[in-house]
């Protein structure tokens, strides 16, 4: 596999990220995050199934304020609209192509089921942690709180000492 070399400048990346969650705080009056527009999805999941279920359910109905949909909120554009921007990022840089990215002793299934996992674990700690990763640390570090800030150092620390005992798998 050829390494790609064309890769965006990360200066010009993170002012392109502060402009957006700027332009976000001025259009919506919120930042940004991505487990809400998740958290809806699966709601009109359950919604087109089960609509009875969620009209009865007090943290589910929240969702379908005056009878909407669970997907009319604005956070399910802005991830479908990260989405578009990560298209236009691999296209422009190169690496657009179909492929699984793994290390030499990693197997196609083993990688899909640990992505698999790693998702659904994520998930569940974004909706218990009240916000995902780009919520807590872009919107709560531009707020300058001290949860998020406690909570990004507690996400690179265990990063750091769990690539102490995967870094074999992938080299």
């Amino acid at each position: 596999m050829e390494k790609p070399t064309k890769l965006w400048n990360p200066y010009v990346a993170g002012a392109a990220l502060g402009a957006v969650m700027l332009a976000s705080f001025l259009i919506m009056g919120q930042g940004l995050g991505a487990s809400g527009a998740a958290n809806r999805l699966g709601i009109a999941a359950v919604n087109a199934m089960a609509p009875e279920h969620v009209s009865h359910n007090t943290y589910m109905k929240e969702a379908k304020e005056g009878g909407k949909s669970p997907l009319d909120n604005w956070l399910v554009f802005e991830v479908f609209g990260v989405f578009l921007g990560g298209l236009v990022a691999a296209y422009t840089g190169g690496r657009l192509k179909r492929e699984i990215v793994r290390g030499p002793r990693v197997s196609i299934t083993t990688r899909l089921i640990l992505a698999l996992s790693g998702g659904v674990l994520m998930g569940m700690a974004a909706r218990l942690a009240r916000g995902c990763t780009s919520g807590q640390a872009l919107t709560g570090g531009a707020l300058l709180s001290a949860g998020s800030f406690i909570f990004m150092f507690a996400v690179f620390g265990g990063a750091y000492a769990l690539a102490y005992f995967l870094r074999k798998v992938w080299n």
